[in-house]
């Protein structure tokens, strides 16, 4: 499938597209450093969002720890600075099969899809630390921007609302980035370019299994709600924003 082809339903599913101030922005070879670090720990929360879902939502103790085990070097390379990175691929994977909790409602597909998001999104993580590798950029620590935040803040608190409304973000979330990745691809070296590209296959896939999920767990029509975090996300993309990472507004 071709990249037009691939972007076409993000593009319809998006309400905005990225402006051109931040590509401007983020082509700067001044950035390129924060926004790799900023994609890096992206993959690292999109790893984790998924797996909090499956933890809080679909299985039983023992399953919730292993898939913590599994997620426990990626984490302790970022918040504690331990351990090597070149090691990872060997680290990414589970050590048993998960379980659905016998009392779940959702059950096994959202394992299924949540698991496969997760040892990819790893996989991403690991390939990002590769470029920064390749370009000397050292990881440091830096601040979330608005954007997830900004989603969040609007989900229902009580169920299963809550959960759709956590996989209507999750959808809108990896659709920005492929679209992203599109946008940016042009404007980069080689390297990158083919990079980013090779990412946007796996992302459109993930923003299709979010909204496949919450359509399933919600039995009905969510075209309501994927409208309202639409307004919601084009809003955060499309208005001043001080900060200039990945995700971030227009750069004010």
């Amino acid at each position: 499938m071709s990249v037009e082809n691939l972007l076409a339903p993000i593009k319809s599913f998006l309400q905005c597209e990225t402006p051109q101030g931040w590509i401007d922005e983020a082509i700067k070879p001044e950035n390129l450093s924060i926004l790799l670090i900023d994609h890096l720990v992206c993959e690292l929360k999109a790893a984790q969002s998924a797996m909090f879902l499956i933890r809080k939502y679909a299985v039983d103790k023992e399953s919730a720890n292993a898939l913590l085990e599994w997620l426990k070097p990626f984490e302790t390379l970022i918040y504690k600075k331990e351990g090597d990175w070149r090691e990872l691929p060997s680290k990414n994977k589970l050590t048993k099969s998960v379980i659905p909790r016998s009392n779940s409602i959702y059950g096994q597909d959202l394992i299924d899809k949540m698991v496969l998001l997760i040892k990819e999104e790893l996989h991403h993580f690991y390939q990002v630390l590769e470029i920064m590798d390749e370009y000397d950029v050292e990881y440091k620590s830096i601040t979330p921007c608005r954007y997830a935040k900004g989603m969040l803040r609007h989900v229902k608190t009580f169920e299963p609302d809550a959960l759709i409304d956590k996989l209507i973000i999750g959808a809108y979330i990896e659709a920005r980035s492929c679209e992203r990745f599109a946008k940016l691809a042009p404007h980069v070296d080689k390297r990158l370019g083919e990079f980013y590209i090779s990412l946007l296959r796996s992302e459109a896939r993930h923003y299709q299994d979010y909204l496949t999920l919450a359509t399933e767990i919600a039995g009905g029509d969510i075209s309501e709600r994927v409208k309202f975090f639409g307004e919601k996300e084009a809003e955060l993309i499309s208005t001043p924003d001080d900060d200039f990472k990945f995700h971030s507004g227009v750069p004010s």
